[in-house]
């Protein structure tokens, strides 16, 4: 690793993954056989109707710049960037009658779209 991607210990700051999420990515990684050493990657991109998309993804490995944390067990990279915009975030998943997926329950969004899927600050 070089110095500029360091392995934090702990969680970021006010980032949250709920129990509930942690055991979807876990299922989902089983599921799409995606090796158990690749990290979840926890971000957002420009994008969406709101202005800013959030982003889920699995990585083999840390980015330049990365941050990465242990979450629930799970590794996770954060870019600096993304980092600033999530901070208070709590990332959760629904099973419920509105529907399945992941929510991002981010006190910095100003405004969302209809979807859930993307914000703006």
């Amino acid at each position: 690793m070089t110095q500029d991607t360091m392995v934090k210990t702990g969680t970021p700051e006010k980032v949250v993954i709920t129990e509930r999420a942690v055991a979807e990515i876990r299922k989902i990684k089983v599921d799409n056989k995606i090796p158990e050493t690749h990290g979840l990657r926890l971000g957002i991109k420009g994008g969406g109707c709101s202005g800013m998309t959030y982003v889920l993804a699995f990585d083999e490995k840390p980015r330049q710049g990365d941050e990465i944390f242990e979450i629930g067990g799970l590794t996770v990279y954060i870019d600096p960037k993304s980092l600033f915009y999530l901070s208070g975030t709590t990332l959760d998943f629904s099973d419920g009658l509105s529907g399945r997926g992941f929510v991002f329950n981010n006190p910095q969004a100003a405004r969302t779209c209809g979807c859930g899927h993307s914000f703006g600050v």
